[in-house]
């Protein structure tokens, strides 16, 4: 490393297809983590609810509930093992089987093997199939070991996505990275919000859907590094990557060093918060403008 310079991290968005079964998915996610290594990823992330290839809409709930694994059994395990073998971080996601209802789940495992987060998809969209899931507890963050470094790194899920406080209390937290499974049409507004994350937390994310193809799904995973500002640049685009609609291992490769100089001198993030009036923002009682019946604080 030349003047102890920082090596950039080099993310792959495994924008693959299910293959229709939890082996099947297990085999070609496997198979998609080892083309990622040898293209030289330090971090492999999936799309939402890899396990069962977000396949719970258009059949009964009682079919794909018991499609639910738990977080410590045999797929999980292998990918454990798999990251420890490739000395790479994966990101891998499942249907989780939950008391009462399943979990939409992320499992971050580092490149040395060891789960250092675990996060369940908190806004669950309740007003269609997810409100048969049952919502994770909240956000949180982990020092993720990478061949580039620690990297402070949280989650979202997909909908998740859609309300500013989930990346904003993953910055309160530290947050440089935020990993997003999805499974959704991903369209100008939708991206919008993911850089507008970006942007407003000065930090990188980066999001992995199904390619064209899957049902509802069109490929389009993206990262921002949150730089909104490069000096002598009039003008510089935080998208390191948008990837089209088909299938494929897409890698993007983020400077953190340059992303933390740019956090230290920056007017984002949590520099000019004023906190103590932003109170209506956690009273739950409010129920107007725009609350939905089935609303689930």
């Amino acid at each position: 490393m030349e003047g102890g310079a920082i090596p950039r991290l080099r993310i792959a968005l495994l924008q693959i297809p299910p293959a229709g079964s939890l082996e099947g998915n297990l085999d070609a996610g496997m198979d998609a983590c080892r083309k990622a290594k040898n293209a030289g990823a330090d971090i492999a992330l999936f799309p939402e609810m890899w396990s069962n290839g977000y396949y719970i809409y258009d059949r009964p709930k009682e079919v794909w509930a018991a499609e639910a694994i738990p977080a410590d059994g045999e797929f999980a395990e292998a990918y454990r093992a798999l990251a420890a073998e490739l000395q790479m971080a994966i990101g891998v996601t499942l249907l989780e089987r939950w008391e009462g209802a399943p979990k939409n789940t992320l499992l971050l495992f580092d490149r040395h093997g060891r789960q250092v987060l675990k996060y369940s998809k908190v806004h669950t969209c309740d007003f269609d199939v997810e409100r048969d899931l049952t919502p994770g507890d909240g956000f949180h963050t982990a020092e993720l070991d990478t061949a580039a470094g620690m990297v402070r790194t949280g989650a979202m899920i997909c909908y998740d996505r859609e309300f500013p406080e989930s990346a904003r209390i993953l910055m309160l937290q530290g947050a440089e990275l935020l990993l997003v499974p999805n499974a959704c049409p991903m369209e100008i507004n939708r991206l919008s919000q993911l850089r507008s994350r970006a942007f407003e937390n000065m930090l990188c994310i980066a999001t992995c859907n199904y390619p064209a193809g899957v049902p509802d799904c069109n490929g389009h995973s993206t990262v921002f590094d949150g730089i909104a500002f490069k000096e002598g640049q009039a003008a510089y685009d935080m998208c390191l990557l948008e990837a089209p609609g088909e299938a494929g291992i897409y890698l993007a490769s983020l400077d953190l060093e340059a992303l933390r100089a740019y956090r230290a001198k920056e007017a984002f993030g949590n520099a000019y918060r004023h906190p103590l009036k932003y109170g209506a923002l956690v009273r739950t009682e409010i129920r107007e403008p725009f609350i939905r019946e089935d609303y689930r604080p």
